[in-house]
């Protein structure tokens, strides 16, 4: 018998359309979902397709209020039995924060992968198409069920913690660095390599909250020259605050001064903006532990995890305990 799949569609590249053939100067979140799976007449094979549009937008509109409705959604058709796994449409800009948001909050162990393209709908040789089947095919499979959420792209299956667009052009746009993806597609087979240790949706404790709204964090880039004072601006509106530092998360002795002294009333996370390596504790660029690492979260992953955190607790020992686990 065939599995029941929930589509739930959010917009982004895969739902795009320009002029038609081409690749470039196209408009993200324009074509409707149904009209996508009827372009794949394959799919209606792998499983019982039930499409939701959710929302049509281009990836950078996705907000905090997007990902908890979104979350909601999930864990609707989570908790019903006769629905066997889902599948969420994405642009690709902002695909990996919304991918993490969802492997720390989602209540069930159901396969929930994660999908999208970089060319539009409308372009000769989208990869959408492809790209949409596979992540079916993986929804579909036994092995999928209690590996976090997953996302589909060009053949191999990331970890939604993990993921990270590493490039603006080509349609092989993601990686997952220094740890490798979890597996392969080939066609519809699922060859799983590996699977993540850290806790993620059913044993994560945020999703065992009821999640609305989140707390306002910044993050502030650190560049050569940049004005210590910016890091005052950004917080008066925050409650936390994510450094994207150079290196394994450093900064000037300005800005470190700055911290040490906005540290008293905000909890700021080290984190860098180097797209591989971990960062730890410093005793040379903070001292006093006035900031808590990100060990391998890269800065808008960090956003993510701290905001989750602030709305469970402001007490900087449990939130370093967050970043320690998860």
């Amino acid at each position: 018998m065939k599995k029941n799949i929930i589509i739930i569609a959010t917009g982004g590249t895969i739902a795009g359309s320009g002029e038609a053939g081409k690749a470039a100067d196209y408009q993200a979140g324009r074509i409707d979902v149904n009209e996508i799976v009827q372009s794949v007449p394959a799919i209606s094979e792998l499983a019982n397709l039930t499409t939701i549009q959710m929302c049509n937008v281009d990836s950078n509109d996705m907000d905090e209020e997007k990902w908890c409705r979104l979350r909601d959604l999930i864990n609707l058709y989570g908790a019903d039995p006769s629905v066997d796994g889902i599948v969420v449409t994405h642009g690709t800009d902002t695909l990996e924060e919304t991918a993490f948001f969802l492997n720390l909050t989602i209540a069930h162990q159901k396969p929930v992968v994660i999908t999208g393209s970089m060319r539009p709908a409308t372009a000769t040789s989208a990869d959408g198409p492809m790209n949409l089947y596979q992540a079916i095919a993986l929804a579909t499979s036994e092995e999928a069920k209690g590996a976090g959420v997953l996302a589909l792209f060009s053949d191999t299956i990331y970890s939604g913690r993990d993921i990270q667009k590493i490039n603006s052009y080509k349609t092989d746009a993601f990686e997952i660095g220094d740890f490798g993806c979890l597996g392969y597609m080939r066609d519809d087979h699922v060859y799983f390599l590996s699977k993540t240790d850290k806790p993620h949706t059913a044993h994560s404790i945020f999703s065992q909250h009821e999640i609305h709204s989140l707390p306002k964090v910044a993050i502030a880039y650190y560049h050569c020259g940049a004005d210590s004072h910016l890091l005052s601006t950004l917080s008066d509106n925050c409650e936390g605050l994510v450094i994207a530092g150079s290196g394994s998360g450093n900064y000037s002795s300005a800005w470190k001064e700055q911290i040490h002294f906005l540290s008293e009333s905000k909890i700021i996370v080290r984190s860098s903006r180097v797209l591989q390596g971990i960062v730890f504790d410093s005793s040379a660029f903070d001292p006093y532990q006035d900031t808590i690492p990100s060990y391998t979260l890269s800065p808008q992953k960090a956003r993510i995890l701290l905001m989750l955190a602030l709305s469970i607790s402001k007490d900087k020992k449990q939130i370093r305990t967050f970043f320690e686990t998860y």
